[in-house]
């Protein structure tokens, strides 16, 4: 199938048995409603286990993957996909299991100089004396303690102390033998949706309380997200073509979001990316692509038809012929601008 259509048997995978899988059945239900009302033949697939046992009775020209965290957010599924000649949304394998490691993604970001908070990784059996003895020597407090392969903020601290590392250590090992410790850049959280190779307006995300954690992310109706935050423009196309070289670097596909810091004296520092973000009510990707005049329902469909792509280069305006279409896009983009900068 070289392109999407109406006739198509669209499954779109949500569930799984992650920690994640909360926020996936939202994220998939979404993507059905939208695809449906487009006039699309979906068929939902819950995963209840990590394989695709479920998947023997249902016929599938192409997969949406609405699946975070482990086996979905990783490559598994992707990997299993493709064995059985399904095309699928999303990135690589090999990327979305670098993306999806904290640590092996910092290392790709420093080879290419993006900029990162520094960091350290605590491995195997340590006592609380000992990452204490480490964060006070290589990174200092306050600092922020994450695991290395979670997602949706589960597991985020920031720790002031030894006292607060104790109890923060208890939270994060629950996802994982290894624990990462990064310097705290106090600024300003922004994120930067790509897609297509091109960089979607940014969104500056002010949590009510603490930071932006799982809570704040999908229950506090306090936090807010500003579709065009006071920066400058220089500011503003740095932090956008950061993005997308931390979408390039990884090697990502139609699809990614960039989280980002600016800090104090206006240098992006990168946390990380997510190459299969949500796509509930209060996700980030659909709140920018609103932005630009594509509704929900359009960028689900947008996302089917890069997926149909031979070429995962997605070059979004095409060859010669598109000039006009960049052009358009250029002014597209330069109004969002003229509101967002200061």
């Amino acid at each position: 199938m070289a392109r999407l259509t109406k006739e198509a048997r669209i499954a779109v995978f949500m569930g799984g048995t992650s920690r994640e899988r909360g926020i996936s059945l939202q994220t998939g239900k979404a993507v059905v409603r939208a695809l449906r009302t487009r006039g699309y033949n979906v068929t939902p697939i819950v995963l209840d286990h990590d394989n695709l046992s479920q998947l023997n009775s249902h016929k599938i020209d192409i997969a949406f993957l609405a699946m975070h965290g482990r086996f979905g957010e990783d490559g598994q599924l992707t990997r299993l996909l493709r064995e059985r000649g399904i095309p699928c949304t999303g990135s690589t394998p090999e990327a979305s299991a670098l993306a999806m490691d904290k640590v092996r993604t910092k290392k790709v970001l420093q080879r290419h100089g993006i900029p990162t908070p520094p960091y350290i990784v605590l491995c195997g059996d340590f006592t609380t004396a000992e990452a204490d003895w480490l964060a006070r020597a290589d990174i200092g407090y306050p600092c922020v303690l994450k695991p290395v392969a979670d997602g949706s903020s589960f597991g985020i601290s920031i720790v002031r102390d030894r006292d607060g590392l104790d109890k923060a250590l208890a939270t994060c090992l629950k996802s994982g033998p290894h624990a990462l410790i990064e310097r705290y850049i106090p600024g300003r959280e922004l994120t930067c949706g790509i897609l297509a190779g091109r960089a979607l307006p940014l969104i500056e995300i002010k949590p009510k309380h603490k930071f932006y954690d799982f809570d704040a992310k999908y229950y506090d109706c306090g936090t807010e997200y500003i579709l065009k935050p006071k920066l400058t423009r220089a500011t503003y196309e740095k932090v956008s073509k950061l993005a997308v070289a931390v979408h390039n670097s990884l090697g990502a596909g139609a699809l990614s979001r960039v989280d980002l810091i600016l800090s104090e004296d206006k240098i992006p520092y990168v946390l990380e990316a997510n190459l299969i973000p949500g796509m509930t009510s209060k996700s980030l990707v659909p709140k920018a692509a609103r932005a630009l005049g594509i509704s929900f329902g359009r960028l689900c469909e947008m996302i089917l038809d890069l997926a149909l792509e031979a070429d995962t280069a997605y070059n979004y305006f095409g060859e010669a012929s598109g000039r006009q279409e960049e052009k358009n896009q250029q002014e597209s983009r330069a109004s969002v601008l003229e509101g967002a900068c200061v």
